[in-house]
């Protein structure tokens, strides 16, 4: 069975960040991930982690300062902010033990997207070169464009095309299947294609990113086919809860997550 962890910049919002971490491990969550956990010091976040006994697992780089932004990796005329929060992410990531760094693509107009590309894949290579030398993996995630209009990447196709060009082994495709679904569907297939890019999954239903116990995608045979797959990470929980995250955790049984 994979390893499920809980996305708290999703899950337990009924709390202040910090208490978040005591909230999933109690419901059982030995893993967990973020995106944005810049307002908190780096001793804070570790002193959590290692109270709680849990697992870092992932975190975003900063989405930007200007209003709109949602990433910088594909901003034309930004390298050296992107280059500060790469560096941020890192920092942040080697603090907590976390393997995996969210490389945000960020909003592009149709008129910059050659440019866009271009300044991607010079971005890219510098941070894969920073990435090595801490051991981290960065992870491309295309977001679906009916909640991101605009965003850089939007298909899974799209993203590979740029991991073969880019050809750094410690940059990879985060598949959550929330996203895909709305943009590709075929989950199941298109999981076992994509395979060898996986770098992350993540999950949530559809329509309306809540629990995975309903809507249009059947979590129980993606779930068996993740392990007849052989995968070794981590799925990581990233839904917007109906109610209460604690109200909302019985899909989470089999895998030992329940509420306290």
């Amino acid at each position: 069975m994979p390893r499920i962890a809980a996305n708290l910049s999703y899950l337990f919002t009924e709390r202040p960040f910090l208490e978040r971490f005591g909230a999933a491990a109690a419901c059982g969550f030995r893993g967990v991930e973020m995106h944005f956990p810049y307002a908190h010091s780096k001793a804070a976040l570790r002193a959590e982690l290692e109270r709680h006994d849990l697992t870092a697992l992932l975190l975003n780089t900063a989405p930007g300062d200007r209003e709109g932004d949602f990433g910088l990796a594909a901003q034309p005329g930004r390298r050296e902010a992107f280059r500060a929060a790469l560096l941020q992410a890192l920092d942040y990531a080697a603090a907590m033990g976390a393997g995996l760094v969210h490389v945000m693509s960020g909003t592009v107009p149709a008129e910059q997207r050659v440019a866009a590309r271009e300044t991607f894949l010079e971005n890219l290579a510098w941070a894969s070169d920073q990435a090595r030398a801490s051991g981290a993996t960065l992870l491309i995630e295309p977001l679906n464009s009916r909640d991101r209009p605009d965003y850089f990447v939007s298909r899974t196709d799209e993203v590979v095309t740029l991991l073969e060009t880019l050809r750094r082994d410690n940059v990879k495709l985060l598949f959550d299947f929330y996203h895909v679904q709305i943009m590709e569907g075929d989950l199941a297939l298109r999981l076992e294609r994509l395979w060898p890019h996986l770098g992350h999954i993540q999950f949530a239903s559809v329509p309306g990113r809540a629990e995975p116990d309903a809507g249009e995608i059947a979590y129980p045979f993606l779930f068996q086919l993740i392990d007849r797959l052989g995968w070794g990470g981590w799925a990581a929980a990233e839904y917007k809860p109906r109610t209460t995250t604690e109200a909302g955790l019985g899909w989470g049984a089999p895998w030992g997550i329940k509420a306290p």
